[in-house]
């Protein structure tokens, strides 16, 4: 059969000749020890990724047939390409390219053994890094490959290209395309996967010795497998170069010979399942990395908070800025990008918070925040808000979360993290482990030094505002010691209306609850008795804690049917509410509890009024006059009116009223008591105001728009 051949299908038998391709997992471990056998690196360390992206390059645009996508890539990759400068390395393996391109064509000339071409050509390169060994030989087989499809693309349009052409009978070749369509693609996929081997074993050089041990397990795999992969990738070439060089040496005779193509496919397959396996492999070892990146900038963050630092910046940047972003805040008030330096040596507010912060937070933060901007000389206007929004890092951001985030920040003057991704995993796990944020928002102040003074201000800044600066436990306690329970401290600043009564010393009634029938009870007997005793009395309905749609309807009722006066809108009702219960977090994180602090007494016993079913009174006058009682005691005191009208007339109404209650007891109460979920301790034993009881501990989750 052999005597039949031409001479030249004699010549352009497959390059194993009559040996068959050796794929068995046990001649693979012999070939490695041959393989390893001729790796002796000489040290050099060569940065071969600028020459593979030319080999890619060649490859994309060596086709006859580009297909638009390949051809905007290979534009693309034209200008990434080109702009590095890789004249040297270039210089310096230019001689060894042509050499190996020289073997591979002169190999594809000759029936020969494919082990053996490929064993000499990676004796060629046997001084270098096995990521280089497979780039030089890449690029030596990109020279044949691309000089063929050179002079594809370009006889038709260029004389000498054309003489050349015709030489090598190139268009002999493109006239059969269509019959030899098939064998193209299964050229292509080979070379495609080529490629991918190269790639992916670049990729292997590029991981960062510091962050992965030569014997990780991956690791260990993958320097057992790349030996092997470049083997039967220099193979490919050669399989791949003897395709070429048959077609354009021997053009129809080639054409009409009925070999198979089924080396080329088996090659394709067995690389592409090589690339897969060293992705995999990749992907561990890529994982180990990140693990232990993580660790230790989770590390360098308790390091960071537990030394003394001179400035604060290497704090901040651990924190907000660890993937190096030039510009990793935006200015709410100019809506532009900054650098992190606007934080040097200034104290800085963290407000932490996910996306469900309440509006109303940041309205009063805002309001707060802008009242401390219009005198910048004074002391307590020297900070920085920043806030931090904490998402999960390992979960994609929605559209949805997309558009509420920057819908927040919009609401904002201060500055912010410009994206959420900008918080990665180290500083998630920071912020969730050591400042316990879980839902709810928080206020983490640090000084010029970047250490932590208050790990939640945010209690502070609700009672207090920017007189609390610098927000440290020892100017909260001053604070606190300048106190006493008044109603000034109760409504601060929220409404100038109700400040202007207490200058004034009018009699002001503070109500809450959410029952309309009451309010309409309450005030109705209270202008009864303004009528009866002569005295002017104001009105001020507060609601309930966390307000919602039947305290806005309480408050739409009482205006309509002008009962009294309301606290002008839902925010302001939220933040007289808040208000106390910072007060209360405040107070029990310095230790206050109600049994040694009349201050705190006094906010438990609000709170309890809050959380039980009925309405509830305050009546105060002045600074110094206040008494309250719940709903019912109050109807009650105001009927008995002309049994204590004599008394009121020597000791005052509050004095009198105070007393009446102590009088006249209820004779049966129940007492509930919600307290708010700040991160914190929450008390174990806490004690009835009514009868000093230790009050039943229960746990409550609502959520009700009622």
């Amino acid at each position: 059969m052999e005597s039949m051949l031409t001479p030249a299908k004699k010549m352009l038998q497959p390059i194993a000749g009559d040996q068959k391709l050796k794929f068995s997992t046990s001649d693979d471990t012999v070939m490695l020890k041959q393989i390893q056998a001729v790796h002796i690196p000489d040290g050099r360390d060569i940065n071969v990724r600028p020459l593979l992206s030319i080999v890619e390059d060649i490859f994309n645009r060596a086709d006859s047939i580009v297909t638009p996508s390949m051809q905007a890539h290979a534009e693309a990759l034209q200008d990434q390409t080109y702009q590095n400068n890789v004249t040297e390395m270039i210089e310096a393996l230019s001689f060894l390219i042509d050499r190996i391109s020289s073997e591979i064509a002169f190999k594809c000339t000759e029936t020969g053994e494919a082990h053996a071409t490929t064993m000499s050509i990676l004796n060629m390169v046997s001084s270098y890094p096995w990521d280089v060994k497979l780039v030089i030989a890449l690029s030596a087989f990109a020279v044949n490959y691309g000089e063929f499809w050179l002079l594809a693309q370009s006889y038709t349009s260029n004389q000498l290209a054309k003489n050349l052409a015709i030489l090598k009978q190139v268009p002999e070749i493109l006239q059969h395309t269509s019959m030899l369509k098939s064998r193209f693609d299964t050229i292509k996929s080979l070379i495609r996967a080529m490629l991918d081997i190269a790639i992916c074993i670049v990729e292997f050089k590029e991981l960062p010795p510091k962050y992965i041990a030569s014997d990780f397990s991956a690791m260990s795999s993958a320097m057992d497998h790349i030996p092997v992969a470049i083997y039967w990738t220099i193979r490919s070439m050669l399989t791949s170069a003897c395709q070429i060089t048959g077609l354009s040496g021997f053009g129809n005779e080639y054409l009409l010979s009925t070999t198979e193509s089924w080396e080329l496919s088996t090659l394709v397959h067995k690389l592409n399942n090589m690339h897969s396996h060293l992705r995999n492999l990749l992907a561990s070892c890529r994982k180990q990395i990140d693990e232990r990146k993580f660790m230790e900038a989770y590390q360098n963050l308790l390091y960071l908070f537990e030394t003394a630092q001179i400035e604060n910046m290497k704090v901040l940047k651990a924190l907000l800025n660890p993937k190096n972003d030039p510009l990793p805040l935006f200015d709410g008030a100019t809506k532009r990008r900054v650098n992190l330096d606007v934080l040097r040596r200034r104290n800085v507010l963290l407000l932490i918070s996910d996306l469900d912060i309440l509006p109303e937070k940041i309205a009063i933060l805002e309001q707060i925040y802008n009242e401390s901007r219009t005198q910048p000389s004074r002391l307590e206007s020297q900070y920085e808000f920043v806030w931090l929004p904490v998402l999960d890092p390992t979960v994609p951001l929605s559209e949805t979360s997309q558009a509420k985030f920057e819908r927040l920040r919009s609401m904002m003057t201060w500055y912010t993290l410009n994206h959420p991704s900008m918080i990665d995993r180290a500083v998630f796990k920071f912020i969730r482990e050591v400042w316990h944020f879980e839902k709810k928002p928080l206020l983490v102040v640090l000084d010029p030094q970047g250490q932590v003074v208050c790990p939640n201000a945010l209690h502070m800044m609700w009672i207090w505002g920017s007189l609390a600066f610098p927000f440290t436990t020892p100017r909260e306690e001053a604070l606190w010691k300048a106190e006493t329970w008044r109603l000034e401290l109760l409504v601060g600043g929220i409404d100038p209306v109700i400040q202007n009564w207490i200058t004034e010393g009018r009699f002001i009634f503070l109500y809450g609850g959410e029952d309309i029938e009451w309010i309409r009870k309450f005030t109705s007997s209270v202008k009864a008795f303004s009528r009866a005793s002569g005295l002017s009395v104001e009105m001020v309905y507060v609601g309930k804690s966390n307000p919602k749609e039947r305290v806005r309807r309480n408050m739409a009722t009482i205006i309509a049917e002008k009962l009294s006066y309301c606290l002008p809108d839902l925010t302001a009702v939220w933040y007289f509410w808040i208000r106390i219960e910072s007060m209360w977090y405040s107070k029990h994180q310095l230790g206050k509890t109600d049994d040694n602090d009349p201050i705190t007494r006094e906010i438990m016993t609000l709170l309890s009024y809050d959380g039980s079913a009925g309405g509830w009174a305050l009546l105060s006058r002045g600074t110094a006059e206040m008494t309250k009682a719940k709903g019912s005691a109050f109807l009650s005191c105001l009927s008995d009116y002309t049994l204590w009208a004599e008394e009121m007339r020597e000791k005052g109404l509050v004095p009198t009223i105070h007393d009446y209650f102590l009088k006249h007891p209820a004779p049966h109460h129940c007492n509930r008591l919600v307290l708010p979920g700040f991160a914190g301790r929450i008390p174990e034993r806490v004690s009835c105001f009514d009868c000093g009881r230790i009050m039943e501990k229960y746990i409550l989750y609502q959520c009700c728009d009622e």
